[in-house]
Formats: C-alpha cells, sequence, structure tokens
C-alpha cells in the first residue's frame, strides 16, 4: 500500500453485517483507518459506496511478538475485515506452529472466538485480509489453512489478500495457490510493468488475464490508487476507467470489482461515488 501514518488512536465501532460475500454483483473494497480526517468506521459503511471495507492495518505480529493494532487516526450491510501487514511494520512467521498461534490470536481477538482483551469489543470480524508487503514470504499458506479452519467452528472467516500486480506475488503468491481465498485485491499501481498508462492498456490487461486465470480465488479485483496523491503511479482518471480499463476486463466470470487505496483519498476525489454505476 502506500506509506502510512503511525498514530494509534481508540475508537468504537458499531457494525452491522449482512450482505452475502463474493455475491455475483461486482462492488467496490476500500482501505479505511490510516488518516484522523477520513470519518469514522460507521460512516464509512453508510455511505453506500463499498461492498467491503478493510480495516488497516495489524501492522506488528508473529515470532512470538504482542500484535498491535494500528488504526492510525482513529456495518450496515458491508463486509468488514481485518487487514494484517501493510508497507511498514514488524511481520513475519518463523514457523508453522507461530502461523498457528497468529491464527488463534485472530480467531479469539477479531473473529468468532474470545478473549478479555479484544481490541475491538464485542464486534465480530468478517475475515482476514492478507496485506503482506514484507517479511518473509514462508507461512502463509499455514496461517491460510488454519485460519480456513475455524470456519468449521460456526461463523465462516473470510479470506482476502492485496497482493502486487507482477505474477506471482513475492510475499503470498504461495498461499494464494491453496485455493482458500475469496477475494483477491490486486493492486495495479506502483508497478508500471503491469499498470494503465496514459492510454496504454496493454500492460494492465496482460496481468489481468495471469491473475484470473493462475489464481484459484473466487473473485479478482482491481486494485487502484483513490486519487493521484494515492499512490506513487498507477492513478487512473475516471473516464477512462470507465470506458477502456472496466470494459476490457469485466467479461471475467472473476471479475469482483475495484479496490481503492483509501478511504482518506477517496473522501477528496468522490472516485467511488463517480465508478460505482459501472463497476
Amino acid at each position: 500500500m502506500a506509506p502510512k501514518l503511525a498514530i494509534s488512536v481508540a475508537f468504537l465501532i458499531s457494525v452491522s453485517l449482512a450482505v452475502q460475500f463474493g455475491a455475483d454483483a461486482a462492488g467496490i473494497a476500500i482501505y479505511w483507518g490510516q488518516n484522523g480526517n477520513e470519518g469514522t468506521l460507521e460512516e464509512t459503511c453508510a455511505t453506500g459506496n463499498y461492498e467491503f471495507v478493510n480495516l488497516a492495518f495489524l501492522p506488528t505480529f508473529g515470532n512470538g511478538q504482542t500484535p498491535m493494532i494500528n488504526l492510525a487516526g482513529h456495518s450496515k450491510g458491508v463486509k468488514v475485515i481485518l487487514s494484517i501487514g501493510g508497507g511498514a511494520g514488524s511481520y513475519y512467521l518463523t514457523s508453522k506452529e507461530d502461523a498457528r498461534q497468529v491464527a488463534t490470536y485472530l480467531w479469539n481477538n477479531f473473529l468468532g472466538g474470545s478473549s478479555s482483551s479484544r481490541p475491538l469489543g464485542d464486534a465480530v470480524l468478517d475475515g482476514i485480509d492478507f496485506d503482506i508487503e514484507g517479511g518473509t514470504n514462508l507461512h502463509w499458506d499455514d496461517l491460510a489453512r488454519y485460519l480456513s479452519a475455524y470456519s468449521k467452528q460456526g461463523k465462516r472467516v473470510y479470506l482476502t489478500a492485496a497482493p502486487q500486480c507482477p505474477f506471482p506475488d513475492a510475499w503470498v503468491g504461495g498461499a494464494l495457490k491453496t485455493g482458500l481465498f475469496d477475494n483477491v485485491w490486486v493492486q495495479f499501481y506502483n508497478n508500471p510493468p503491469c499498470q494503465y498508462s496514459s492510454g496504454d492498456l496493454s500492460n494492465l490487461e496482460n496481468a489481468w488475464k495471469q491473475w484470473i486465470s493462475d489464481i484459484p480465488a473466487t473473485k479478482i479485483f482491481l486494485g487502484l490508487p483513490a486519487a493521484p496523491a494515492a499512490a506513487g503511479s498507477g492513478f487512473i482518471p475516471v473516464a477512462d476507467l470507465t470506458s477502456k480499463v472496466l470494459p476490457a476486463i469485466k467479461g471475467s466470470p472473476k471479475y469482483g470489482g475495484v479496490m481503492l487505496w483509501s478511504k482518506y483519498y477517496d473522501d477528496q476525489t468522490n472516485y467511488s461515488s463517480s465508478i460505482k454505476s459501472s463497476v
């Protein structure tokens, strides 16, 4: 993802979770939690623009570290997912057992388990997003298997990921091959070899075809910055997205919609409102 702030802020949320995950209708996913000026989670869910909200981030975990949540700066039929990793942080898994311990922590503190120290109180999130951009590429497949196994204990655990568009992803490429991921929002930005550039669709389209053909996920999303300032490169003007890019990729049955970084930047440009009817 784009560079993050690192200010921890206590917050209270109330979310109502009701929409069928992985439905055929395409939608927009947004990352929320990295800027104090982007509104509350409840307000974000209430816009009606987003089908998925990823809480960013849990950047410290693994190797026996005490997990730390960073929602720098801080329902309604929206799936709310905790994103682990991010562009900065201290995270890696040292072993299969380490992966099991992290999965247990996530289940008990954010998902359907129980703990005396749940950061979000009684709110039960829908799943975990793997935004792995550092550390090592080891044992993310183990973490996915352990998390997925908790679905058998009641509330389903949805798994999503945000790999970079160069294929295969250097960090979670192996984990994605498990077939356990529901939605994969591929970052088609900050990666010139596979992103859209000034009317040239070929790099993005070629990468898109590889992702939809080689990754056994339910849906693949086109990950984009919601404003030019949201990333170093890869922003697509609304007119280009709706008239050129989306028509070229929407024909795939695996097309799930568009992911945006982030709510703060979307507030500046109204990008999601501008593209929603075309997604």
